[in-house]
């Protein structure tokens, strides 16, 4: 029996405990075409039937925007964790000569895991019961968030098992390895990437922790926005490079909700431009896994944005550009004067969009542009600096 008034399709509480989670879930998403009183009736049953915590995020077509404090609330979970990155003033030295806008670059290659993906992978895994930490978890990932991962899991006692794809850097590779994370290695495609995780998720009860269509990603990564709002008050312009939409997301999602004025713009690859389709088509547009491996920025060669970044994206984002391989290139070279300030190429694309986009950014003067992450392989870097 369930819930008085309801419809009669439910499970007995003895039932949806032995289908754990993912029947649950599935149950929860019958009940879209719902009306709104047996939703609610349902819900109030799954909460008690399946043991969890659900809610009206739970269910298929409602709000999944992360909200301010649950960036604050994040924030307050990395700290002691991640490292508060300076936002440094690097007009003299990346600028060209005559331009009279500023730059400031948010260095979050200065993290512990050397990119900003420990903010989200921690506060995702510092969020899940003792019991889900218990069992483990699983990521899948091209290398940082893999990384993010496995710091975050071997801070918090847990077992942590990776899917990466063959051809990821090796310096991401060793590193995630280097860290206790058990790694699986599959295809180019993200797509078979997450396929993987999810199966073995299933087989040993692992949690799974996304690379960034979650809401606790989301929201970690957002505590990178309140930062670049304390550290330059005067911001116009952010811009942020553009993946899976994670970070672009959260930034955005902190940004709007605490000084709307400020301009949020994703920058990336013309190779691996899912996202600016996206927004254009206002719907999330799939590329092919065969695209988007053809850019040198890696940590970018996403085939499409996650569903709940998409709503971040098309509620908080003003714009997304894209820019050329060796636009990439030639910020990755200007950036690496400056041993702190060495990028990536997917942490490089948010300056190229500053130097080389100009005309079709809105016009400011204060800019910052997020260095998302700094794990280059040697001889790449070597290569750039010629």
């Amino acid at each position: 029996m369930g819930p008085p008034g309801s419809m009669q399709t439910h499970v007995s509480a003895e039932n949806a405990r032995t289908w754990g989670t993912v029947g649950c879930f599935a149950l929860a998403a019958a009940l879209e075409f719902s009306s709104p009183v047996i939703r609610q009736n349902h819900l109030c049953y799954l909460t008690f039937a399946c043991g969890s915590k659900l809610g009206a995020r739970d269910f298929p077509g409602a709000s999944t925007i992360v909200t301010l404090e649950d960036i604050q609330q994040a924030r307050a979970r990395l700290n002691g964790i991640t490292v508060h990155t300076p936002a440094v003033d690097v007009t003299a030295e990346i600028s060209d000569p005559g331009d009279p806008r500023r730059l400031f670059l948010k260095l979050e290659n200065l993290q512990p895991i050397g990119a900003f993906k420990l903010r989200g992978a921690y506060n995702k895994i510092a969020s899940l019961t003792p019991e889900e930490r218990k069992r483990g978890v699983i990521a899948y990932s091209s290398g940082n968030h893999a990384q993010g991962v496995a710091y975050a899991a071997r801070a918090l006692d847990t077992k942590a098992v990776i899917v990466m794809p063959g051809n990821a850097p090796a310096i991401k590779l060793d590193a995630t390895a280097g860290m206790g994370a058990e790694i699986v290695k599959v295809g180019a495609g993200s797509q078979e990437r997450q396929q993987k995780a999810e199966d073995l998720a299933a087989q040993h009860g692992y949690a799974i922790v996304p690379p960034y269509n979650d809401e606790k990603i989301i929201a970690g990564q957002g505590t990178m926005g309140l930062e670049i709002l304390e550290q330059v008050p005067d911001v116009e312009i952010v811009l942020v490079p553009v993946g899976g939409g994670g970070m672009i997301s959260g930034v955005a999602a902190a940004i709007k909700l605490s000084r709307p004025s400020v301009k949020v713009i994703g920058v990336e690859p013309a190779l691996a431009a899912d996202a600016q389709a996206s927004l254009r088509a206002g719907k999330v547009v799939n590329l092919e896994a065969e695209e988007v491996t053809r850019t040198v920025a890696d940590g970018l060669r996403t085939q499409s944005i996650g569903a709940i970044n998409f709503e971040h994206i098309r509620k908080f984002v003003d714009d997304i550009v894209t820019v050329s391989e060796d636009e990439i290139r030639e910020a990755m070279r200007r950036l690496s004067a400056n041993p702190k300030t060495v990028a990536e190429p997917s942490g490089a694309v948010s300056v190229a969009g500053f130097l080389f986009r100009r005309k079709e950014l809105p016009r400011a003067t204060v800019h910052v542009a997020v260095i998302s992450g700094g794990n280059i392989e040697p001889a790449m870097l070597a290569e750039v600096r010629r």
